[in-house]
């Protein structure tokens, strides 16, 4: 029997994450456009809708998660892109640090920028 070694676990692990976020992010967009285009006038919030959306903790909340799921879907699915070129185990693992660091430097900004808006609401 063959033994699976621990870059093939990750690598599972990686694309079940990958299946799982973009399955969450099929509602968390279809959401987001219904509330952001299809009920509102005109098909586009001005400001000061946008506020009094974001206002709710539970829709800054809901923003927040799809700020994070579109994220991560984003930087595995490029990782993929990339390490699909060929490269060797050294610059696989630069890639991926630079990825997360570009993932979470996203998120964190995406976040602050939600609670700004969050905050101006109230």
């Amino acid at each position: 029997m063959r033994e699976v070694t621990n870059t093939q676990k990750r690598g599972t692990l990686t694309w079940i994450g990958q299946a799982v976020s973009g399955v969450l992010l099929l509602g968390l967009l279809g959401l987001h456009m219904i509330a952001h285009h299809f009920i509102v006038e005109g098909g586009l919030r001005n400001y000061q809708q946008v506020l009094d959306y974001v206002g709710n903790p539970v829709i800054v909340a809901i923003e927040i998660v799809f700020l994070i799921v579109v994220t991560f879907h984003a930087m595995v699915g490029l990782r993929s892109v990339i390490l699909d070129i060929g490269l060797m185990a050294k610059q696989e693992k630069t890639v991926t640090r630079v990825l997360t660091v570009l993932g979470l430097v996203i998120v964190v900004y995406g976040i602050f920028l939600a609670l700004t808006l969050f905050s101006r609401a109230a």
